[in-house]
């Protein structure tokens, strides 16, 4: 196991790196195996201080949480264009990397697993649900006013719902077997099937109009 080297550090900077140990733990040993102590031996720091900058162990999985959360979807709210390119470069970001790769997926399962039997989890996992859920509603509102389809805040919502999971389901593809497919192939797919659910065509990802 590779260990960080010890520098002094702001203390923004020093629960950067520790969060950062801690994903690394997680991601090599699971939950069960990202102790106190193997944090603290990937972030050649002291079990001590650790302990100052995080209440518990709990307490530095979560906000570990909320870094994966923060990282599966801030890159695709932040997307730029008109309305069309800013959907079609949202579905793109998710299906691709560096969204979509084996660490993302193996970060992601093991806190899936916590979700329903941890209360402070199951929290931020909504908040990260809704804020994706939210920004996609938005991004439906904008490309179907502008080609004066309906955008009426419940269809945005179904939509929203629907193209959640169909995402959801290709991004699991991607990172489970994304050597059974051809490059672009998902993200093609993507795209193919939510126009039919829009009833609207999509540029190419890539292409401009």
């Amino acid at each position: 196991m590779a260990r960080r080297t010890f520098h002094r550090a702001p203390e923004a900077e020093r629960r950067h790196d520790l969060i950062e140990a801690t994903l690394d733990c997680i991601a090599e040993y699971g939950l069960q195996g990202a102790t106190v102590r193997q944090i603290a031996i990937k972030a050649g720091v002291t079990a001590g201080l650790i302990r100052h900058y995080f209440q518990s162990k709990e307490h530095i999985l979560q906000e570990a949480y909320r870094v994966v959360i923060a990282r599966l979807t801030e890159k695709a709210e932040r997307v730029t264009g008109d309305p069309e390119q800013r959907l079609v470069d949202f579905i793109v970001i998710n299906l691709t990397e560096p969204v979509a790769n084996s660490r993302s997926l193996s970060l992601w399962a093991s806190f899936i697993s916590r979700v329903s039997v941890d209360p402070e989890l199951a929290v931020i996992h909504r908040e990260g649900y809704l804020s994706f859920r939210n920004a996609l509603e938005g991004l439906l509102a904008d490309f179907l006013s502008t080609r004066g389809a309906d955008a009426s805040p419940e269809r945005c919502r179904r939509l929203a719902i629907a193209i959640n999971g169909l995402l959801d389901g290709l991004w699991l593809e991607g990172c489970l077997a994304g050597e059974l497919f051809e490059e672009s192939e998902l993200v093609g797919i993507a795209l193919t099937s939510i126009e039919t659910l829009l009833g609207l065509s999509l540029r190419q990802a890539g292409t401009a109009r």
